[in-house]
């Protein structure tokens, strides 16, 4: 069934093209994710697409009722269904005091909880965590409806999507299935292009040294002997013009085919990025950073009770836990030098957060980079044009940037300074695929000591090796992938599977003989004793189901 139906779709902002859309169609299977990078229109052609932004040129026909989610904007209703409140683990009434991840829970609560034909939602994944997510995950799996989804959660885009589109250069491109089979498509592309290119180069030497030759024989054309009579001359003469002639026609008529050939551009090569580390950084000690015996409470809340940790030299460690539990604290800790926290000498530490207050408004990008930067210029140029600041992109105003550009700038600082410990607290926010690839890229080649906060699980699976969680106010180490971590976690609950079944069948008999005593007691039944045995038993069987 059509959804939506737009075309010819024109949008400017200011003297500039956002959007040029010839037509897109939108059905009721349709389960789409929409990729680019940042400023290119993904959220102005979703608005535009549910009618909550005119288009300056085209029309769009809405068919359904649709759901939106948004970061930047609160629920029109401030209410949900308990059972969804239940689900998503907060209160079934808005309030503003809710952190990040809770009223980015109550907004999917909210629009699962209308029964829309059709789900928009710019970036459902944000400020969520793990736990989160893939509970968002389950229930739009679940949903009946059209998706329609920004989002730079690869594992997300994977996990949901039959169709990727990729907005570029004001135009869109669809692609048929997940975001790996659209990875996979964009790959063929360029090896496409390049045997394209190389064989448009090779016809096109080929032609050009056939004129070389025909030139050659142009030339090599004999002028009349002197000794040579009037009348013989003349017919000698006469036949070299000819040939000569001949030949000349022959090299237009080949320049002409050079003229008609489908001209091809050279896939632009992705340079490769090391950042090698300096040897005056280097550090020895096997452990750089060691936290024993940390308390940490706020108001009646206990964050950190009796914790311990260390921070291994080399490591590249990925902090996971749910929304709440001590993260961004922990890190705090540590750059503040907490009591609790030991730090080795000779450790620099470069810190990535979100509030880029390292980088100066009124200087270009290129100044910021280069203020502090330990490499050369031109090493610094490539991060940044892999970055997509490219040419005279660098010398713009830092100030005149958007916030997921500036997260690239303040990121390009940091890793280019003098450090060998780099911490990192949700570097993948507000960041497009194609900047978050180049990081995740980057940061699997970094030589040095990696701590990091992230709930995007590909971009965890793809850089750390080891993996350290916040659980019951303890802080635990595990060595090892995430994917190896989940496995392990997971080991335990499988093969007490079968166990665990033939536990709530006992209980479940037993259930029922006590409720059978409780319906129609004998004399020598204890009531009150067979009350406390049905809540127990009630009690445990719950606990097993979880």
């Amino acid at each position: 069934m059509l959804l939506i139906e737009s075309n010819k779709i024109k949008k400017y902002f200011e003297d500039r093209l956002i959007l040029d859309i010839d037509n897109l169609k939108i059905y009721s299977e349709d389960r789409i994710g929409i990729v680019g990078r940042n400023g290119v229109g993904k959220t102005t052609l979703v608005n535009i697409l549910s009618q909550r932004l005119d288009p300056d040129e085209g029309f769009v026909k809405l068919y359904a009722r649709y759901s939106y989610i948004s970061q930047l904007e609160d629920p029109h209703s401030k209410d949900i269904s308990s059972e969804m409140a239940s689900k998503f683990g907060i209160e079934p009434i808005w309030n503003n005091n809710m952190s990040g991840g809770e009223k980015t829970r109550f907004k999917l609560a909210k629009a699962l909880d209308s029964n829309s034909t059709m789900m928009l939602a710019d970036e459902p994944t944000s400020n969520i965590d793990m736990e989160g997510i893939q509970l968002l995950e389950e229930m739009f799996v679940e949903y009946k409806g059209a998706l329609v989804l920004i989002s730079h959660d690869r594992s997300f885009l994977n996990k949901l999507c039959n169709k990727i589109l990729e907005v570029e250069n004001g135009k869109i491109k669809i692609y048929n299935g997940n975001y790996t089979d659209y990875k996979n498509q964009k790959l063929d592309e360029i090896k496409r292009a390049q045997f394209e290119y190389d064989e448009y180069i090779k016809e096109k030497k080929r032609l050009e040294g056939v004129i070389s030759d025909t030139n050659q024989k142009a030339k090599s054309i004999r002028k009349t002997p002197k000794r040579m009579g009037n009348s013989e001359a003349r017919l000698h003469k006469m036949g070299s013009q000819k040939s000569k002639a001949n030949l000349e026609k022959a090299v237009k008529s080949v320049e002409k085919r050079i003229e008609h050939l489908e001209s091809k551009e050279k896939p632009r090569d992705q340079p490769g990025i090391k950042l090698d580390i300096q040897n005056s950084n280097k550090l020895h000690s096997k452990v750089i950073i060691e936290g024993k015996n940390i308390n940490k409470a706020y108001n009646n809340k206990v964050i950190f009770k009796n914790a311990n940790f260390n921070i291994y030299n080399g490591a590249k460690i990925a902090l996971i836990g749910p929304n709440g539990c001590g993260k961004s604290t922990l890190i705090k800790m540590i750059m503040d030098n907490d009591k609790s926290i030991n730090t080795s000498k000779g450790v620099k530490i470069g810190y990535f957060s979100q509030d880029m207050s390292i980088l100066n408004d009124n200087l270009s990008i290129l100044e910021n980079i280069m203020e502090s930067s330990i490499y050369p210029e031109n090493f610094a140029r490539v991060l940044l044009a892999r970055l997509l600041f490219k040419g005279e992109d660098v010398y713009k105003k830092v100030k005149v940037l958007s916030g997921g550009e500036k997260v690239k700038v303040s990121f390009a600082k940091i890793v280019l300074q003098d450090i060998n410990l780099l911490i990192l607290d949700e570097p993948t926010n507000y960041m497009d695929i194609d900047a978050l690839e180049v990081i995740e890229e980057t940061l699997k080649d970094y030589e040095r000591t990696l701590f990091f906060v992230s709930h995007d699980r590909k971009f965890v699976e793809s850089v750390a090796d080891h993996i350290m969680i916040i659980e019951e106010h303890k802080i635990k180490m595990f060595k090892g992938t995430y994917k190896e971590y989940l496995a392990r976690k997971n080991k335990p609950l499988n093969s007490n599977k079968e166990k665990i079944e033939k536990q709530i069948i006992v209980l479940k008999n037993r259930l029922s003989e006590v409720i059978g005593k409780l319906s129609m007691p004998s004399k020598y039944d204890d009531i009150e004793e067979l009350d406390k045995q049905y809540n127990e038993i009630l009690k445990e069987l719950n606990r097993l189901k979880k």
